[in-house]
């Protein structure tokens, strides 16, 4: 699939984006692993998603998602999964696979985790290493990338486990296997990392406790079922977010969109470049920060992007790389070298795209130097990156020319309805194939 984006427009309206992934992904996790019913309204309706779904339906939960905006899951409690048949495939989640390691080291069968192509090739020592530490028995391939085994074993010891660098993935992997764990688990963070795993872990009514950089569970507890509402996803907000900020004339309102604040990076750093974005309406949904997000357009300039926002924005950044293209001056990011190991070489990628639209963009080896200037049309490559695909989707508001962005499949993963959405608000796009 392509899309095809004719250069100009503008965004306006009030729009409610797709429902928050990785929100969506710990509600089928934990409610899972509850006791009794859980209930998720706004679950994103993604491919990433139902991978995570239908890998414990495969385990033996029992899940209705007949309405597709009311899930209800019947949780098994904390040992009550059975063995799997087959692999569990979990197609392009990295979130999926690398969650559901810290889950699986604590069961008493054996499981395969699976991929596509792009997850095949993610590295995987991250969560291995740690689990390991705690007894676990998991291998993965020669070069630590899935498939990922696990194996039962003999029993999981809590550990204290400094992370080398900021993960929320690590993080959650390790909480989760510390759930099946004697004596207490301690996560120390390097940096601020989303905390979805934590805050609902809390309101499944398992105690979780924090301490500046670390956070800490006791094993051997137990979640009840609850009900959760997902907000929306400031990641799939931030394209338009972007695309107003770019465009002159936008004037477009974000509604219910999640601003945890181990999340809003990209709001500071479009607003420390100039952006005029308000933050309406704020209001806690179970036990989540959400407000409307408000944008209208303004010139941006170039800044030195502070590395203390990049855990804070780190999904964000193919996006932000287009709002830097449009600055007035140099952009430079640093510290931001786990963007390499993501659906792709989103550094890289988003360097060579940017290139052949007319921008001067140089990648290093943990960032991206972007010299703000006049975006022109051409052909890019996503490599099957769902956030290369939407933010060159965006960039054609700014272009001279038509942009046409292929191998835009996996936009499906994150973001079901997409180009419709972007079309209704003011975006010029056709889509193919």
């Amino acid at each position: 699939m392509k899309f095809s984006v004719e250069a100009g427009g503008k965004l306006t309206g009030e729009i409610r984006v797709p429902g928050d992934k990785s929100i969506s992904h710990r509600s089928i996790m934990l409610g899972a692993i509850a006791e009794g019913v859980t209930t998720v309204t706004g679950f994103l309706q993604g491919e990433d998603n139902f991978a995570t779904l239908n890998a414990f339906r495969a385990m033996g939960v029992n899940i209705d998602d007949s309405d597709r905006d009311h899930i209800v899951i019947n949780g098994v409690g904390l040992h009550g999964l059975c063995a799997p048949e087959d692999d569990l495939y979990l197609g392009n989640s990295g979130t999926s696979i690398r969650l559901l390691s810290g889950l699986l080291a604590g069961q008493k069968f054996t499981s395969t985790m699976t991929g596509d192509t792009s997850l095949s090739g993610r590295p995987m020592a991250r969560v291995m290493n740690p689990l390991r530490e705690m007894g676990a028995d998991i291998a993965g391939t020669d070069t630590n990338t899935p498939p990922l085994k696990v194996k039962p074993a003999e029993a999981l010891h809590g550990v204290d486990y400094v992370m080398p660098m900021a993960s929320a993935q690590v993080k959650s992997c390790v909480l989760l296997a510390g759930l099946y764990a004697d004596g207490q688990t301690c996560v120390t963070e390097p940096a601020p990392t989303r905390d979805h795993t934590e805050r609902m872990l809390n309101g499944f009514g398992y105690q979780v406790n924090r301490d500046g950089n670390k956070v800490c569970l006791q094993g051997g507890g137990r979640l009840a079922g609850t009900e959760i509402q997902v907000p929306a996803d400031i990641s799939s907000a931030t394209f338009f977010m972007v695309g107003a900020c770019i465009a002159e004339g936008s004037d477009i309102t974000l509604t219910h969109v999640g601003i945890n604040p181990t999340r809003i990076g990209v709001i500071n750093i479009l607003r420390e470049m100039g952006a005029n974005i308000e933050v309406l309406n704020q209001r806690d949904v179970c036990g989540e920060p959400v407000a409307d997000i408000h944008v209208t357009y303004q010139p941006l300039h170039g800044i030195q992007i502070p590395e203390d926002q990049v855990p804070l924005a780190i999904d964000e950044f193919p996006a932000i790389f287009v709002a830097a293209a449009c600055a007035d001056g140099q952009t430079v990011l640093t510290g931001a070298e786990e963007l390499r190991v993501k659906e792709s070489d989103r550094i890289q990628v988003m360097a060579d795209g940017l290139n052949i639209l007319g921008i001067e963009a140089n990648a290093t080896p943990d960032g991206i130097i972007i010299e703000g200037g006049k975006l022109g049309s051409g052909e890019v490559q996503s490599h099957g990156d769902h956030r290369i695909a939407m933010s060159f989707t965006m960039a054609a508001l700014r272009a001279s020319g038509t942009i046409t962005v292929h191998d835009c499949s996996n936009v499906n993963t994150s973001f079901p309805g997409f180009s419709e959405l972007a079309a209704r608000t003011g975006c010029r796009i056709s889509q193919f194939g």
